[in-house]
C-alpha cells in the first residue's frame, strides 16, 4: 500500500517526536511518503496531487483545519465536474489527531491520543476498515462536521487573532471567549434570515435569527472530553442539521447552554432545530462572520449550505464501535 502522510508541524498537539514515531510505525507497514506543511493552504496543495502520484491512502496528522484543507485538495470543489460525484481512484482519508479539538477524527471514532490513534490506524489499515461519509459545502468549499454564521464564527475569529498574538488555544480560552461574545451579542438586534426546503416544494423561512449552526456530523464540538450535541439525529449518513437561535438574551441562553453541556437534547422556545435537511440558506442584513470546521472564513451577507452523501471514503471504525 502506498500512503502519503501530511503533517502540520505547527498544530497544537503535534510534536517532532510524535511525528517521527508515527512515520516510523507506518513505514514498517506501507510504502510511506512524508510531507510537512509550511503555510496555510499547503496541505490542500500537497493533497491535490495525491491521486496522480498513485497513493491509496492520505493520512493527516494535524488539526481539523489541516484535515479540511486536505479534503478540499483531494476532491474537486462542489458543483465542479467531479466535485459532487465520487470518483474511483481518489485516495481514502485517514486521520491521526494533532490539533486541539480534533472534532472530525473523534466524530469518526478515532482515539484522541495521537499514540493510541496510531495503533488504531495500523489495525484499521490492516483490515481495510473503510466507510463513506457525506460532506457539507458552502462558499464553494467542502466542510466536514460543522459550519456557522454569527457568534460561533466570531469566537473562531477571536481565537485565531489570539493565537496569532502568541496565546495558545485551550478549553478555558474558548469558554472565556465564547461567554464574552455571547454577552456582547445579547445587546444587538437579530440580523439573519434562514430558509430551508419545505415539503410542498417551497421554502420554510425563519426571520430575526441571531446565530446559525449547520452541522454535517455529531457532536458539534467537544469541551475537553465532553461532547456538545446540537443535533443528535444528524450524522455522516444524513443530510444537514440546522440549529438556529432567535435570542441571545442571558435568561434565554443560559437554559440552552445548560442543556448542551449536560448532553440533553436542546428544547427552548427561541430555538429552531431540524435534521436531515438538504440545504440551508442564510441571508444577513449586514456582513456577518462565517466559519467552517473551526476555521474563520470571513464576512458574508449570503451563504448557501448543501450536502453530498457518500462523498468521501475514510479509514474509520465501523459504526457500531464509533464515538457515541
Amino acid at each position: 500500500m502506498r500512503a502519503l502522510l501530511i503533517v502540520n508541524p505547527f498544530a497544537t498537539s503535534t510534536t517532532d517526536a510524535g511525528r517521527d514515531a508515527l512515520a516510523h510505525t507506518l513505514s514498517a507497514r506501507c510504502d510511506l511518503t512524508v510531507e510537512l506543511t509550511t503555510h496555510r493552504g499547503h496541505a490542500g496543495e500537497i493533497a491535490a496531487g495525491a491521486a496522480g502520484r498513485g497513493f491509496e491512502v492520505v493520512i493527516v496528522h494535524g488539526g481539523d483545519g489541516t484535515v479540511n484543507e486536505v479534503v478540499n485538495g483531494l476532491i474537486g470543489p462542489p458543483g465542479s465536474a467531479h466535485g459532487d460525484v465520487a470518483v474511483d481512484g481518489v485516495p481514502a482519508l485517514a486521520v491521526v489527531p494533532g490539533g486541539s479539538a480534533n472534532v472530525f477524527a473523534r466524530s469518526l471514532g478515532i482515539l484522541p491520543d495521537p499514540l493510541q490513534a496510531t495503533g488504531q490506524l495500523i489495525t484499521l489499515l490492516s483490515v481495510r476498515a473503510r466507510r463513506r461519509i457525506s460532506l457539507g459545502h458552502v462558499d464553494d468549499r467542502w466542510y466536514l462536521f460543522n459550519a456557522g454564521m454569527g457568534v460561533d464564527a466570531e469566537v473562531v475569529h477571536s481565537i485565531e487573532d489570539q493565537r496569532r498574538a502568541g496565546k495558545p488555544a485551550s478549553d478555558a480560552r474558548y469558554i472565556v471567549t465564547t461567554v464574552a461574545h455571547f454577552l456582547k451579542g445579547s445587546r444587538r438586534q437579530p440580523r439573519l434570515t434562514v430558509s430551508t426546503p419545505a415539503p410542498d416544494g417551497g421554502r420554510r423561512v425563519v426571520e430575526d435569527v441571531q446565530f446559525v449552526f449547520v452541522s454535517n456530523a455529531n457532536p458539534w464540538t467537544f469541551i475537553g472530553d465532553r461532547p456538545v450535541w446540537t443535533n443528535p439525529d444528524t450524522d455522516f449518513d444524513t443530510g444537514l442539521g440546522l440549529f438556529a437561535a432567535r435570542s441571545m438574551k442571558v435568561r434565554k441562553i443560559l437554559p440552552l447552554a445548560a442543556q448542551l453541556l449536560l448532553g440533553i437534547a436542546p428544547r427552548v422556545g427561541h430555538l429552531v432545530r431540524d435534521d436531515d435537511v438538504a440545504s440551508v440558506r442564510i441571508e444577513a442584513s449586514e456582513p456577518t462572520d462565517l466559519q467552517m470546521d473551526g476555521d474563520y472564513i470571513g464576512e458574508r451577507t449570503l451563504a448557501e449550505f448543501g450536502c453530498v452523501p457518500d462523498r468521501l471514503e475514510v479509514v474509520a471504525p465501523p459504526l457500531d464501535s464509533g464515538s457515541r
